[in-house]
């Protein structure tokens, strides 16, 4: 399925609960991004996955800082590469699509994400490189 395709399925609601996977919203903010400007990316990206959290009976699980800072590490890295499409961007970044002991790690203590602020708004890094 080309980015176009996941985005459309995505907004109407065609992707299963229980088969969207973390590697899953990282394709689909690539897609995001390669098709509208950043700022209007994260909007709808925002808006689309605050939807599917609702529509699977979680809405709880949205979290704002996660989803903002992979979000822009998703944006830095696309404008450091060469790949033009998701396959070889995925080649080039795996460290992106773990999910448990992931990139995040590196900048925010477990404890930070895991709070209730973290899921309501966008927190700064609470670790120092």
């Amino acid at each position: 399925m080309n980015d176009d395709e996941l985005i459309d399925r995505f907004e109407r609601g065609e992707v299963p609960c229980k088969s969207f996977h973390h590697a899953d919203h990282v394709q689909l903010a690539f897609a995001y991004l390669k098709r509208y400007p950043a700022l209007e990316s994260l909007e709808r990206f925002v808006k689309a996955l605050k939807h599917f959290a609702v529509a699977c009976g979680q809405p709880h699980i949205y979290n704002e800082t996660i989803t903002h800072a992979y979000f822009f590490l998703i944006r830095e890295r696309m404008a450091r590469s060469r790949a033009s499409g998701w396959d070889a961007f995925r080649d080039e970044n795996p460290d992106l699509l773990t999910w448990k002991g992931g990139i995040l790690g590196r900048y925010y203590s477990e404890e930070t994400l895991k709070s209730d602020l973290a899921r309501s708004v966008f927190l700064f890094p609470d670790k120092c490189l």
